[in-house]
């Protein structure tokens, strides 16, 4: 069994794109994981044209893109839980846009972090945010499901937000909606600060059942995986055992000695115990 391995795109900027393509392939890395407003100030105009050069660059390379995450960073003040109803239908537009972008780059995901765009603003409570949240969802799934792409519900540490944490509560939200493209996603870090139980084991109990769609793998301390005290060995086992055939990205948020270093040594990291588990 293949180990597909994506490199989240922003650890590597400012390089320009093919420069990040370069090194990422030198690396070891299959795709790219590409974050939207790496691309543009306004990723709202990112369009076919645009995809079109990225995935030509990235074949040229011997890469693919894998995925888009960190999608509501740019431009400021979106949010799906918003009360403001033009703001909402901003968001909205936003994801449905970088949902047929996905599609015309040949990427299989979205994964949906974006904390701030789903914490409860104002007075309202984070049911109340889960509640809009899970409308909006609602909304985006049918597109995605046109678009033949999967929309992945990142659960996120509690430092983040206070709406879904867990892959459970995730998993919940998918089960509620009821579509077919709509998942959730295991991010290492976020699940080892929010997870009350081995988070290998939360993994293979989503894997098992379906949920999970897109895997991340960083430490706890958000540096890259190896880089820290997480143990990496049961979270890659349990993908194995279950033939776990999507994509695993690299994220790291902090990068030491710098982001070329940090990417070039969790590659070489995660393919080394890949390789001993063998």
């Amino acid at each position: 069994m293949k180990l597909r391995l994506s490199l989240c795109n922003e650890v590597l900027a400012p390089e320009p794109f093919a420069r990040q393509c370069e090194l990422a392939c030198a690396m070891g890395y299959d795709a790219l994981e590409v974050a939207p407003f790496t691309l543009a100030n306004d990723p709202q105009t990112l369009d076919a044209t645009h995809a079109r050069r990225l995935t030509e660059t990235a074949k040229a390379h011997g890469l693919a893109i894998s995925s888009l995450h960190w999608l509501l960073v740019k431009p400021e003040g979106l949010s799906l839980v918003t009360a403001d109803g033009d703001v909402r239908e901003r968001t909205l537009d936003l994801l449905r846009r970088l949902i047929d972008f996905a599609h015309e780059c040949g990427a299989t995901a979205l994964v949906h972090g974006s904390p701030k765009q789903r914490s409860p603003q104002g007075s309202q409570t984070p049911a109340d945010a889960l509640a809009r949240l899970e409308d909006a969802l609602a909304e985006l799934a049918p597109h995605a499901d046109a678009a033949g792409v999967t929309y992945c519900l990142e659960p996120l540490s509690p430092v983040e937000t206070s709406v879904v944490n867990t892959v459970a509560q995730a998993a919940a939200v998918v089960d509620r909606i009821g579509s077919p493209a709509l998942r959730t996603m295991f991010d290492l870090s976020a699940a080892s600060q929010a997870e009350t139980e081995p988070v290998h084991e939360v993994l293979a109990r989503f894997l098992a059942s379906g949920h999970v769609a897109h895997v991340q793998l960083n430490d706890r301390n958000r540096r890259g995986p190896g880089q820290g005290q997480t143990d990496l060995r049961p979270v890659l086992k349990v993908l194995r055992d279950h033939d776990y055939a999507g994509w695993t990205a690299i994220e790291p948020f902090e990068y030491a000695p710098d982001g070329p270093g940090c990417a070039a040594f969790s590659a070489g990291y995660v393919r080394g115990m890949w390789t001993a588990l063998s």
